[in-house]
């Protein structure tokens, strides 16, 4: 039986990748680079990657993406309700993306080659934040707090979509400011999910 590469080597090449992506950026990376980065052999590296380069980079950028999303997820475990947690978690996304030095230097140096791999990769942390929020709405329909009606799955892909998209592209909203990210969260974000008693 066949059995993929062995975790602790994959996350030794997905970390290794990530470093050559900080130091010579995703263009200048190459297959090469990371055996001397991971001190294993090519062949290893293939054997684990089988598209090579292109499906190495791929793979390290999702893994620094759930790496984001595991801190993101640890910083609003505390929240004490639904729209406090999407709040806190909004503000420090926020935070952490226009921190990410790697994360800016890519974006201003290769948006070109970045962004088609982020959408790629978008389903992974997608998938993590749905499952993440879903046992806060059920916490929120034992309690009376949600819509009825309201469809729990849905409303966690729905809701998880937005702070996708908004920790990107914000528009016209400052994500530094706590009364306009509680505006834009329990006035636009959760209305129709959460009752009005949940969002006052």
């Amino acid at each position: 039986m066949t059995t993929g590469p062995d975790p602790a080597l994959r996350e030794r090449l997905l970390e290794a990748a990530y470093e050559c992506i900080a130091h010579y950026g995703l263009a200048k990376t190459t297959v090469e680079d990371v055996v001397k980065q991971s001190n294993v052999s090519r062949a290893t590296v293939y054997r684990a990657f089988p598209g090579g380069k292109d499906e190495l980079l791929r793979a390290a950028v999702g893994w620094e993406m759930g790496r984001f999303f595991g801190r993101l997820a640890e910083a609003v475990a505390g929240a004490p309700d639904f729209a406090a947690l999407v709040e806190s978690g909004l503000t420090f996304a926020h935070s952490a993306v226009r921190e990410h030095a790697v994360l800016q230097k890519v974006l201003v140096t290769e948006p070109e080659r970045l962004l088609p791999l982020l959408t790629i990769e978008q389903e992974r942390p997608l998938a993590f934040i749905t499952a993440f929020l879903l046992p806060y709405l059920e916490r929120e329909q034992r309690a009376g707090r949600l819509v009825r009606g309201v469809d729990l799955r849905e409303s966690a892909d729905f809701v998880a979509r937005l702070i996708l998209s908004l920790i990107s592209s914000p528009g016209t909203w400052n994500l530094d400011d706590p009364e306009q990210v509680a505006t834009l969260v329990r006035e636009h974000v959760l209305a129709g999910i959460l009752t009005p008693a949940a969002l006052a």
